[in-house]
């Protein structure tokens, strides 16, 4: 556990992990130069994860009206930095304005305003995100098909990811993060189609991503610190 004061905190609600190989020749040109990416059997993978934040609020603060909820999808990496392993975010979107807005202040982090809508029927979710002008899309379908698991290596090493790196102009910074462990379960399902990246396109229409859910998670951030 991190011992100095945590600022931020927030739920996490129906996350669903989707995740795909590629090679890292291909992905190593999207990432911050001072990063290594994080490979696991010589690859690399990328990561969407949708959630419902929910009880989003600064430290000692009540929620603010029209920032306690929001959905969001993050597009993300895995990556290395002195040691530590954590996540490049390509982006981050997010159905709240509001947010968007705070949150790129100095372009500090790749928040985007996205249409993410999430929608349920008895077990079954769809996850769906539409950018401005349909410029990226994805839909997804969904169906919880197991209890609780017991994580192997592997799967830890997807989830659990308590550091993110952002470097707004030329510098780079890291975010930390602290929560429980992942408690996880399968999901079958289908990805409707989607547009999200281009470099990640060929991969992800032709092998299915490895997929997790989990019910809620809570979430607490510190303050940036500047990498040196």
């Amino acid at each position: 556990m991190l011992k100095r004061p945590w600022l931020m905190t927030q739920e996490w609600h129906d996350v669903l992990f989707l995740h795909w190989p590629i090679s890292p020749d291909v992905i190593r040109k999207h990432i911050p130069i001072e990063l290594e990416l994080d490979l696991y059997n010589n690859i690399a993978w990328v990561g969407f994860v949708f959630f419902k934040v929910k009880g989003n609020r600064p430290r000692l603060i009540p929620p603010v009206p029209g920032m306690r909820s929001f959905l969001e999808l993050n597009f993300r990496t895995y990556v290395t930095y002195k040691g530590r392993k954590g996540i490049h975010a390509f982006s981050l979107n997010a159905s709240n304005s509001l947010i968007v807005k705070l949150t790129t202040l100095g372009h500090f982090l790749p928040y985007r305003y996205s249409k993410v809508r999430l929608k349920r029927h008895k077990k079954m979710f769809t996850y769906s995100l539409t950018r401005k002008n349909l410029s990226e899309t994805i839909e997804t379908t969904f169906q919880v098909v197991s209890k609780a698991i017991e994580s192997n290596h592997f799967e830890q090493w997807l989830t659990e990811r308590y550091h993110l790196w952002t470097k707004p102009k030329h510098q780079l910074y890291r975010i930390d993060t602290s929560h429980s462990p992942w408690m996880l379960q399968y999901v079958t399902g289908i990805i409707h189609g989607h547009t999200m990246a281009s470099f990640l396109q060929t991969n992800s229409q032709t092998v299915s991503p490895v997929a997790h859910y989990s019910k809620m998670k809570k979430a607490r951030f510190f303050a940036p610190v500047k990498e040196y």
